[in-house]
């Protein structure tokens, strides 16, 4: 079953953590990813621009609306993503605890779909 970690943690630029965490958790991160690719459950991961980056498109209004920045006015933001194929949800957890992010954030654990040619969502296996 495919799931994706969302890590969620506060925003920091690189000169409010300090360099000595800068690197503590860049080696965190790599060792994260060393141990999914060793189990041979990542498929891919990918860490987010910082949310200034970031452009939000919303048409709840009826009007579209385009706006530079994040929609959601939270301390913490989407800051990378993980996408694991492991047997199930158990398995799923196991690996979101070992998130570097579990320490100063959130993982959240979302199985995915895949549009099928037929126009309907089937939950990936």
């Amino acid at each position: 079953m495919r799931y994706t970690l969302l890590l969620h943690y506060p925003e920091m630029a690189p000169e409010e953590l300090g360099e000595e965490m800068l690197q503590e958790g860049q080696r965190a991160f790599a060792a994260y990813a060393q141990a999914l690719r060793g189990a041979g459950v990542l498929l891919g991961a990918e860490v987010l621009q910082p949310s200034s980056a970031t452009t939000t498109v919303s048409a709840a209004t009826g009007e579209l609306r385009v706006q530079d920045g994040p929609f959601a006015d939270t301390k913490e933001q989407l800051g990378g993503i993980v996408v694991i194929d492991v047997p199930d949800l158990d398995a799923a957890l196991g690996w979101a605890r070992q998130a570097p992010p579990v320490a100063w954030g959130a993982v959240e654990i979302r199985p995915g779909a895949t549009h099928t040619v037929d126009g309907t969502w089937v939950p990936n296996a």
